[in-house]
């Protein structure tokens, strides 16, 4: 399957993700090389100019990690997290995890604590790539 085809498939999940993000294009670049992946259509929302469906607009979608289900159900944060971990087999321990009493809700803090230092790690990972060192010359 091409990466225009995975990009537009839909099959089990559609992620939507900011793309102009380096951490989250770090932590999507991770679920794409897992089992399971094939199974899931990520949309990078960055590159996108129309919103990502009537309910769910290009701002939000940006601000915030959303997944689709097959059933066309929309989630976001901790528990469009846990319908990927879900979907990809080495990540189902953490899906477990999530569905135990309270867990979601503890995850959802987090990560409603996390979305504002995003822009921060943003930036520092970006500074850190300009001023890696270029690698050196093949032998």
């Amino acid at each position: 399957m091409s990466e225009a085809q995975r990009e537009n498939a839909c099959d089990a999940l559609t992620v939507y993700y900011d793309g102009a993000c380096p951490l989250c294009r770090m932590e999507i670049s991770h679920y794409r090389k897992q089992e399971g992946a094939e199974r899931i259509a990520f949309v990078d929302v960055a590159q996108a100019q129309d919103a990502p469906g009537p309910d769910l607009t290009r701002e939000a979608a940006l601000a915030r990690f959303h997944v689709r289900g097959a059933d066309g159900a929309l989630v976001s944060g901790a528990a469009a997290f846990t319908r990927v971990w879900s979907a990809l087999p080495r990540w189902r321990w953490a899906a477990r995890l999530a569905a135990l009493p309270g867990a979601l809700w503890l995850l959802e803090r987090a990560y409603r604590g996390f979305l504002p230092l995003r822009p921060f790690i943003a930036r520092a990972m970006r500074a850190s790539r300009r001023t890696e060192p270029p690698p050196p010359p093949a032998a």
